[in-house]
């Protein structure tokens, strides 16, 4: 099975008149320097390039690629842009010059395809798997045979969709989790409702025997009361003497 060709980052060769020496010569020792895997070091002069021409596309080029060696995918993709944008901006100056040669208009069109490349890599590096398809397709705008690019592209898309489908039964497992945790809540709020109204009713029911056992105290205390006096009235009844029956003449 053929391996993804994700690190396909091209550097671009400096060359061109005199005047143009110094920043070009910054631009090929940046290159030596990325070829020996001294990507800070690559970067410093790539910079320095950029700093003396900002219009420099080697320079913009490679220094972007300088930073997607290094893992900072942020730096890499606005440097990218910056160069993209440029190329964008020469490509249509290019097209709408009818003196303009094709040649030169072909070059700008593979070095735009290269550059939305190594965006569409970075993209697809961070798992940001819509941003590399958008980027991949870019590229095959400018250069339709880049064979590899299409592979990227078509490697980039199957891993969206699984992604998609990722975030989809992700999505649908924490509307479960949620519809489960607002059942649970409705249950609790339920069972609270019914202890809160089986406590009240005890409590009812407990005023209630309270109020009856009093009641029957105090009947029960009554009626001891009456008993007693009754005892004692009898008592006293059996200890008074007896008068005698005086003799009517």
């Amino acid at each position: 099975m053929k391996k993804i060709l994700l690190f396909v980052l091209m550097t671009v060769s400096a060359a061109g008149a005199f005047a143009q020496r110094t920043d070009r010569s910054f631009v090929r020792k940046g290159n030596r320097l990325f070829e020996d895997s001294l990507f800070i070091k690559a970067e410093e002069n790539y910079l320095k390039a950029v700093d003396v021409n900002p219009e420099l596309y080697e320079g913009n080029y490679n220094l972007g690629n300088a930073y997607t060696a290094q893992q900072k995918p942020n730096e890499a993709v606005e440097q990218y842009r910056r160069t993209a944008n440029a190329l964008e901006a020469r490509k249509k100056e290019l097209a709408e010059n009818p003196g303009s040669s094709p040649k030169e208009l072909e070059k700008c069109k593979n070095d735009l395809a290269k550059t939305y490349h190594n965006t569409g890599v970075v993209y697809h590096m961070s798992e940001r798997y819509d941003k590399a398809v958008e980027a991949y397709k870019e590229a095959l705008r400018n250069n339709p045979q880049d064979d590899e690019t299409r592979y990227n592209l078509i490697l980039a898309q199957r891993m969206l969709q699984q992604q998609q489908q990722q975030q989809q039964q992700q999505q649908q497992q924490e509307q479960q989790q949620e519809q489960q945790q607002e059942q649970q809540e409705q249950q609790d709020q339920q069972d609270q409702q019914d202890q809160q109204q089986q406590e009240q009713q005890q409590q009812e029911e407990q005023q209630d025997m309270s109020q009856e056992n009093a009641e029957q105290i105090l009947e029960a205390a009554m009626q001891d009361e009456k008993d007693v006096q009754e005892r004692v009235q009898e008592q006293l009844m059996r200890v008074q003497p007896k008068k005698p029956l005086e003799k009517d003449w």
